[in-house]
């Protein structure tokens, strides 16, 4: 075998992450090193980093991909949904009633954490001033501000929401259609090389390490092949 392909094959697949909200040296650590214990020896960085990617994962279709190779999924094994959540309590029976409340939103370009939710309250005539919206850092900070009484309603997601729904009294108010457009895209980098890393990235779970999960959305738990690929 010519030295050249040998390196070339030695050579670490590039994976970019989109838009985290925790990137942190000991989560790329841990998320490489999950990789690696599945056959994929991945040099995992962020959108900020320009270079060539085999796989990106992203919240939407890159230019010519079409379709994701995995899908994200939730706690439940399911595509996500976003969500309002508010107090039993409060009796809210639609997002109709949270005209004039504080609401709580997360941070980020993840649709299901403000675009989604904001976007149903509009078709339902609602257009909530800048002064009502709480952005959070996180899904569980949204959550909290609506425990804590701050805001009326929290948006999140099914899956992750639905754990903490009959031990902290919420309900589910609205719930949008599943989105299949969050995952992993192949690049401009892809090669055959990179099949490992889609198979290694199948397997990976968020009960196996949180630590490793934290460059993705807290609603993230796993990833599974499209019906395409």
């Amino acid at each position: 075998m010519p030295a050249a392909i040998a390196a070339e094959e030695l050579s670490p697949v590039v994976l970019t992450i989109d838009s985290v909200t925790q990137v942190t040296n000991v989560a790329r650590y841990r998320l490489t090193q999950q990789l690696a214990r599945q056959g994929c020896l991945a040099d995992v960085g962020f959108t900020s980093e320009p270079r060539s990617v085999a796989l990106m994962f992203s919240f939407s279709a890159q230019k010519e991909q079409k379709v994701a190779v995995l899908s994200a999924i939730n706690r439940d094994g399911d595509l996500p949904r976003a969500v309002w959540v508010t107090r039993r309590t409060a009796g809210v029976r639609s997002i109709s009633e949270l005209n004039d409340r504080d609401l709580a939103t997360v941070a980020g370009r993840d649709p299901l954490a403000s675009a989604l939710p904001i976007a149903a309250l509009g078709a339902a005539g609602i257009h909530p001033a800048t002064g009502r919206i709480y952005e959070s850092g996180d899904y569980s900070s949204a959550l909290a501000l609506l425990l804590h009484n701050n805001t009326h309603a929290a948006v999140s997601e099914a899956g992750f929401a639905g754990q903490f729904l009959a031990s902290r009294d919420l309900v589910i108010t609205w719930a949008g259609s599943k989105v299949n457009t969050i995952g992993w895209y192949r690049g401009d980098g892809w090669s055959e090389q990179a099949l490992a890393c889609e198979e290694a990235l199948s397997h990976l779970s968020r009960t196996d390490d949180k630590q490793a999960f934290a460059v993705f959305p807290e609603w993230v738990h796993g990833f599974a092949r499209t019906d395409s690929q």
